[in-house]
């Protein structure tokens, strides 16, 4: 009853040039919404998944690797899609691949100063 004049309003601007009117209100900030979405969200998670498949290919014998259930161990036996990770002496498990959150750096030992070339 109080909005039929905004109706009746809407109602001519359509019927003048609706198209472009729809296009800037819909279409073009659904454009938007989906490129802020894919830069912010679905590329780096692509990258990230990329990243981390070219990783648990390219493992190999004696490589010190943590997985997703936290297990620190080193890599003993690799098979197609298991692997055996000694995690003490003479304690292996078998985990299969999908299952490696990334390599190690607990066993290495850290690069000392003057080993990076300390500055004075």
């Amino acid at each position: 009853m109080f909005f039929e004049g905004i109706a009746l309003a809407q109602q001519a601007a359509n019927a003048q040039g609706g198209t472009q009117e729809v296009l800037f209100t819909t279409v073009i900030p659904l454009a938007l919404l989906f490129g802020i979405f894919y830069f912010l969200i679905i590329r780096p998670q692509t990258k990230k998944a990329a990243e981390h498949a070219r990783m648990v290919s390219s493992l190999k014998r004696n490589d010190e690797v943590v997985t997703t259930g936290g297990l620190i161990g080193r890599v003993t036996e690799i098979g197609d899609r298991v692997l055996v990770v000694e995690i003490a002496p003479n304690v292996r498990v078998r985990v299969e691949r999908s299952q490696i959150a990334a390599l190690s750096s607990y066993g290495k030992t850290p690069a000392s100063k003057k080993d990076k070339g300390e500055q004075a």
